[in-house]
């Protein structure tokens, strides 16, 4: 079982991140090579602990800043340069801890859903998200913002063939629960003991049909008939929970 992150990406270009939590929490992980930081006073003095010696930082104005990220993003004072993260396989992760859920994104795009799931990955213990390479948005400032820290903490595999993916974490004993919508199962009513493999599609057109075909189950979650459907991030937060809570 080998399942790459990164055989389709993009070079490796370098990463910047703006905000508090995601510039202190890249600070603070050791496995990014930081390149340089760009702080305002403010921002410097909102960090928790001390820079080690030589560490590259320019000092700046708000202003300075703004030029380096997008429109009207939230830089608190803050934007660091990094490498990307390395590599994750999929057997790293699915060997490890298998009392804890994978969460899986099937053509989940947006940054920021992808960053809110990683966020709720970490509050609730998830082991992984897997994402396919070329369908799901680069390591950037939007969506570690929108994760808030869990960029650094919660492991990103990438893979070429996420139905194979699929494949290898049922030979690694995962019952693998999709959700939709449309199921018959309530999600709470077929969660089993033991290792689980969450699969989330995008928003409006969820899961594709090769994707349900490789999962065990698919459940719905029991929202009111008032609304139609919930964002993917909401959705996967709900479902993680009810995994966290499971008897």
């Amino acid at each position: 079982m080998k399942g790459g992150r990164g055989s389709g990406r993009a070079a490796r270009a370098p990463v910047r991140l703006w905000g508090r939590h995601p510039v202190e929490a890249a600070l603070k992980n050791p496995e990014r090579q930081h390149r340089k930081l760009w702080a305002t006073p403010e921002g410097l003095a909102s960090l928790d602990g001390e820079l080690p010696p030589g560490f590259p930082i320019e000092h700046a104005q708000a202003a300075d800043l703004a030029r380096l990220v997008p429109r009207d993003a939230p830089h608190q004072g803050l934007v660091l340069e990094c490498a990307p993260l390395e590599d994750v396989f999929l057997d790293e992760v699915a060997l490890g801890q298998p009392e804890r859920p994978i969460v899986v994104l099937d053509q989940v795009t947006d940054p920021h859903n992808v960053g809110a799931i990683l966020r709720s990955a970490a509050a609730f213990g998830a082991a992984a998200i897997v994402t396919q390479d070329r369908h799901a948005p680069p390591e950037g400032g939007v969506l570690a913002k929108a994760a808030s820290g869990a960029l650094e903490t919660v492991p990103w595999v990438r893979v070429v063939n996420l139905a194979r993916a699929l494949e290898e974490l049922a030979e690694a004993g995962y019952w693998r629960i999709g959700l939709a919508g449309e199921a018959e199962a309530v999600l709470a009513e077929i969660l089993p003991g033991g290792p689980v493999a969450l699969v989330l599609g995008a928003e409006g057109e969820g899961l594709r049909p090769n994707i349900a075909a490789h999962c065990d189950v698919l459940a719905r979650l029991p929202i009111s008939a008032a609304i139609e459907s919930l964002n993917v991030s909401n959705a996967a937060a709900i479902a993680l929970y009810a995994l966290a809570t499971r008897g």
